[in-house]
């Protein structure tokens, strides 16, 4: 029987047997075709719709909801951290019990499913709000200090409608953790990579490649050099892969021999997909040629995997296919149309929106905060003419003839009502 398995990072494979030894049925042809297909869907919608919502993301104006960036020097770092973080969990593995360690991880993954979906589900869960419902704001915040040196931990702002997301999303979370069935750890795992592709930002071409780069020489050394990866999916319950059964049809939904996908083999390539698809956007030519072309590539990459996976019955590392995959087919569409300049070039996070005002370089002026804020409408709008001081000086602009009359009757005025004065003070 052919189970796919995952880490908690990225890798997919296939083992022979069942996880606990025992001796199952084989799978038939329309159980493992429906699981693979099944799988490959799943991991095409947070992709997909996070995407879509990594570019509204970036034009938001929420700080609660700002994207994490990551840099090259992240980017470099992260297989280094994975490394780490998955040979430490194969080493709690083997010196504690399994037992209590999975259930620390299940209240952890608990807690922070139940905000993911939360927050997966609410853009949707608005359409459902009537009119008069009363949306009060709310707001967390923890800070730690005081005075000049306070610092914000934790600031989230939500509203009523965010509180009944979060009671519907904390029912599939009680579900969970009782039964841990394989739905509700794909709601979970499915919001997980949905927050993950929306949240996670490369801020360019580059760091993407360095990154899957960097995860492709992992996920190989992984799978292929030890046996830590398959072991820690194996022993790992958390949703932090999406599953499927391949006896769905003949037990229906109490069925239990899973083919399985890792979340970094979603997450990994989304966010890369998401970089594209905001790249299309900044050449602003109603065109989502790369965004397309690289969604393309995942479905090839990941198919390749899914096919030598079950022909050849042997780990496989997803990322191994992916990788060359999504990097491989927008750079040949870049090469084809000549913007591979372009390309390399684009800076997600130097994004400017048409709508949103932005300061090149801060003026340094002194003063009142009259005179500043003049000076800063000045480095605006350009240089522009000094405005009169007095009416007359606008009459004298436009009418110069006429006004040198005015000036001179006024003067003379001035001077009448002068000597009029000194003949009252010398009465």
């Amino acid at each position: 029987m052919d189970s796919a398995l995952s880490d908690p990072h990225n890798g997919s494979a296939e083992a022979g047997g069942a996880a606990n030894g025992t001796t199952r049925p084989p799978s038939t042809p329309e159980g493992i075709a429906l699981a693979y297909g099944s799988l490959l869907l799943m991991a095409l919608l947070p992709i997909f719709f996070g995407a879509l919502r990594s570019v509204r993301c970036a034009r938001g104006k929420n700080a609660s909801d700002m994207p994490e960036t990551i840099t090259s020097r992240d980017a470099a770092r992260f297989p280094i951290i994975a490394s780490c973080t998955l040979l430490g969990l194969y080493l709690f593995f083997k010196i504690f019990s399994q037992e209590y360690i999975n259930l620390l991880l299940s209240m952890y993954f608990f807690v922070l499913g139940i905000l993911a979906l939360s927050h997966t589900i609410s853009p949707f869960m608005n359409k459902f709000f009537p009119a008069s419902f009363p949306n009060r704001q709310y707001q967390l915040l923890f800070t730690q200090g005081s005075g000049e040196n306070k610092e914000e931990i934790i600031n989230y702002e939500f509203d009523a409608k965010d509180l009944v997301c979060l009671g519907l999303s904390s029912i599939v979370g009680v579900w969970y953790l009782l039964r841990k069935h394989w739905i509700a750890n794909n709601l979970f795992g499915l919001a997980f990579s949905l927050n993950g592709v929306e949240l996670l930002h490369l801020n360019n071409v580059s760091t993407g490649c360095i990154l899957l780069g960097g995860l492709f020489i992992y996920d190989v050394f992984w799978v292929f050099g030890t046996n830590v990866m398959v072991t820690v999916a194996k022993s790992f319950e958390a949703p932090i892969k999406l599953v499927f059964p391949q006896d769905l049809l003949e037990k229906g939904l109490e069925a239990d021999n899973f083919a399985m996908l890792g979340l970094g083999d979603i997450v990994i390539p989304g966010i890369f997909i998401a970089l594209l698809l905001r790249f299309d956007i900044s050449l602003k030519k109603n065109t989502h040629t790369y965004f397309y072309t690289s969604f393309a590539a995942y479905i090839f990459g990941l198919g390749l995997t899914i096919f030598i996976m079950h022909i050849f019955k042997h780990a496989q590392p997803a990322l191994l296919y992916l990788v060359p995959a999504c990097i491989g087919f927008p750079v040949l569409v870049a090469l084809a149309k000549g913007e591979v300049t372009e390309m390399f070039s684009y800076e997600s996070s130097a994004e400017i929106l048409p709508h949103t005002p932005r300061l090149t370089h801060f003026p340094t002026v002194s003063g009142s905060p009259a005179s500043l804020a003049d000076s800063m409408q000045q480095k605006l709008a350009g240089p522009r003419r000094r405005r009169p001081q007095n009416p007359s000086a606008i009459y004298e602009e436009s009418n110069p003839k006429d006004a040198a009359a005015v000036t001179e009757g006024s003067k003379e005025g001035t001077e009448a009502s002068a000597s009029k004065g000194l003949e009252k003070k010398e009465k």
